[in-house]
């Protein structure tokens, strides 16, 4: 495993970059700010290998930047409805950084602390942070770990735990950008999606779900059969989340029909954040719309606050468990 230097923060804190390779896997780049996976390099059906998710060459376009490339949200990724939400009868008021709801952990999320690693051999890194009791208003003192793991079957495995001494709330996320043809070659309107969902959230105008989860069927948000991604898009794309389906394979699949690159999605989370990235700000950020695409496994949005969502509730003596794998191949 290559360890190097990254940068240095204001606070002078020094950001590492590990290096985690294979032969036959992907060769991935990981920084201890953040948990953030820099980069991604996996080949296209002629075997010429390129960057695949958005990231920067230093440490300043992280810190400038707002749209968490490639970073572990937490303490809650995606949003709480209102900034706000009830525990065993308290109400905790959280940061509202997006309108007047709480996203991705408020002000100063788990995307914008520094880990502390712990490399596991050329194709493992652990990755671990504790969050104090009372961080961006969230409860308990929340000690988590994340390892990245590199497989020979093209895989990147990311496995979540998470410990808590009071009852809190935690869904955790990896916010990476995917361009399947190469960071910064184009847009993805033309990569072709499936999910293995029949429902979705619909959503209100700040992206907070509204009523139970829809079918997917005769809308613009059934890819239980592949379609291109700009097929339905229309106006303000896609920024909702899809109930998986029940049942272990694939969730997700995209397919490059530029370079022939295949990326397939696994997990053990019972939703998908599909994002067509319709915010990014080619000045702050580094990249435009449509530049990329998220994946973001997840629980759904606003469950606090929503009984009738799976729980993310996470008390002392439990332990939060989840994985997800990116799966990289080309098209035979």
């Amino acid at each position: 495993m290559h360890r190097e230097v990254f940068g240095t923060l204001p606070t002078g804190e020094t950001v590492e970059r590990f290096t985690l390779a294979v032969p036959g896997g992907p060769r991935v780049r990981v920084l201890t700010y953040g948990a953030i996976v820099q980069s991604i390099e996996t080949p296209d059906a002629t075997g010429l290998s390129a960057d695949v998710v958005l990231g920067h060459d230093s440490l300043g376009g992280y810190l400038r930047g707002d749209a968490h490339l490639g970073a572990l949200i937490g303490r809650y990724a995606n949003r709480i409805a209102g900034g706000r939400f009830t525990l065993d009868g308290r109400e905790y008021r959280v940061p509202r950084n997006n309108g007047p709801n709480t996203l991705h952990g408020g002000d100063r999320g788990f995307d914008r602390r520094m880990w502390t690693a712990e490399p596991g051999g050329d194709d493992s890194l652990a990755l671990y942070y504790v969050s104090p009791d009372g961080e961006e208003g969230f409860p308990g003192t929340l000690r988590t770990e994340v390892v990245y793991t590199v497989t020979p079957d093209g895989g990147l495995r990311m496995e979540y735990q998470a410990i808590t001494d009071a009852p809190t709330v935690v869904n955790l996320t990896d916010h990476s950008y995917f361009n399947l043809s190469g960071a910064g070659a184009g847009e993805v309107l033309g990569n072709v999606l499936t999910i293995d969902a029949d429902h979705y959230l619909p959503v209100d105008a700040t992206q907070i779900p509204v009523g139970d989860p829809a079918p997917v069927a005769g809308t613009p948000f059934d890819f239980t059969t592949p379609h291109a991604v700009g097929e339905r898009i229309g106006a303000g794309g896609y920024d909702h989340c899809w109930v998986l389906n029940p049942g272990d394979g694939v969730k997700a699949r995209v397919e490059d029909p530029a370079s022939g690159r295949v990326l397939e999605v696994l997990t053990t989370e019972p939703g998908l954040q599909f994002y067509t990235a319709d915010h990014l700000d080619r000045r702050a950020d580094g990249y435009g719309p449509h530049a990329a695409l998220c994946l973001e496994t997840q629980h759904f949005p606003d469950s606090p606050n929503r009984p009738s969502f799976p729980s993310t509730v996470l008390r002392p003596g439990e332990r939060f468990r989840s994985a997800t794998v990116y799966r990289f191949s080309t098209a035979s």
